[in-house]
């Protein structure tokens, strides 16, 4: 009883966290950070559920946002491929594979390609041109060689039946094109090693979970004459199946997940990420979220759709988030298990 209690009372406090974080919010640290595409979720079932998946996410989709998810699969193999329609015509292709080695841990790969579109280069002008290029500056052109890029090799391994822990070892690059200077050319480009870090605690407490991680540490990158950090983010989750608690009867192929992230990156104040996902049959699933303290991003929607063929698992999702000022944005994915 005292356990439940104590459990309960964690859920209710990251709950109320949004009321102690509002006089932060006017301490904003952007400008922070550089290579922010890795803050973008890929995957449509996070975002559907306001990207409030540190606690919640397993195998392959664990691979983006807590290593310690990664031990959490039924089947021997999983695959997955995602696609992201972001904004500014920017576009995500990423994927993963993970490989359950049961005793001894469990091995997964991810791939992520970031394609900018069409980048239009300038270059200022010296005083004798000024007459030649009356809009101010010379038109370069398309730029070439424009994109970034992440490949990752994880590992995760069951302490116990309870206490799960993970670690990702990941290659980012960002390719910003060329630069026109007096003495030359000089490429924009650069690549850094970054680390992941996660652990999970499942209760059992009608399977409500805790989760951290720590996502892209790494050591600054030098751009001229700045040092630039990576967006290194410690998330801190809690998820529960509600059904578990107020139906427990009817959670045998239902679930009802209420999930919640903490979040303190160090490019921006505190957030707060929630999501709820009905899961019926263990085949339908209906997901809404919300993210608190964004200058564009607000709620998400989506769905899922997963089917048994044999020993086979096939995985469709998608979802919808609502971007103040842009388009909204579109995610799909589709994965394997087997």
């Amino acid at each position: 009883m005292k356990k439940a209690t104590f459990l309960v009372f964690g859920f209710c406090l990251i709950l109320y966290l949004p009321q102690a974080l509002r006089a932060q919010v006017g301490l904003r640290k952007v400008g922070q950070s550089t290579m922010n595409f890795l803050l973008v979720s890929n995957s449509p079932r996070a975002s559907a559920l306001g990207e409030a998946y540190c606690a919640l996410g397993t195998g392959v989709e664990s691979l983006f946002f807590n290593p310690a998810g990664v031990i959490e699969l039924n089947n021997r193999f999983e695959m997955q491929t995602y696609t992201t329609r972001w904004i500014a015509d920017i576009n995500y292709l990423a994927g993963g594979f993970v490989w359950n080695m049961q005793r001894y841990g469990a091995i997964g790969i991810s791939l992520l390609s970031v394609d900018y579109g069409t980048i239009y280069g300038t270059s200022l002008l010296y005083n004798a041109e000024k007459d030649q290029y009356p809009l101010g500056y010379i038109d370069l052109g398309s730029v070439k060689n424009v994109g970034a890029y992440a490949f990752g090799l994880t590992y995760g391994r069951a302490i116990s039946s309870q206490f799960l822990i993970g670690g990702s070892l990941r290659l980012v690059g960002q390719n910003l094109g060329q630069s026109q200077l007096n003495s030359g050319f000089k490429n924009n480009n650069a690549t850094k090693l970054a680390f992941d870090a996660g652990v999970k605690y499942l209760t059992d407490f009608h399977g409500f979970r805790f989760g951290m991680a720590i996502r892209n540490f790494s050591s600054n990158i030098k751009r001229e004459e700045i040092d630039e950090q990576l967006p290194l983010l410690l998330t801190m989750g809690m998820a529960i199946d509600l059904l578990e608690v107020v139906a427990p009867t009817f959670s045998q192929n239902n679930s009802l997940n209420l999930t919640v992230d903490f979040l303190h990156p160090n490019n921006y104040s505190e957030r707060i990420n929630y999501g709820l996902e009905y899961i019926l049959f263990d085949r339908f699933a209906i997901r809404g979220g919300y993210q608190t303290n964004q200058d564009l991003a607000s709620w998400s929607t989506g769905i899922g759709v997963n089917y048994d063929i044999g020993k086979t698992n096939l995985r469709f999702d998608y979802s919808y988030s609502n971007f103040d000022l842009f388009d909204g944005v579109n995610r799909f994915s589709l994965g394997i298990a087997f």
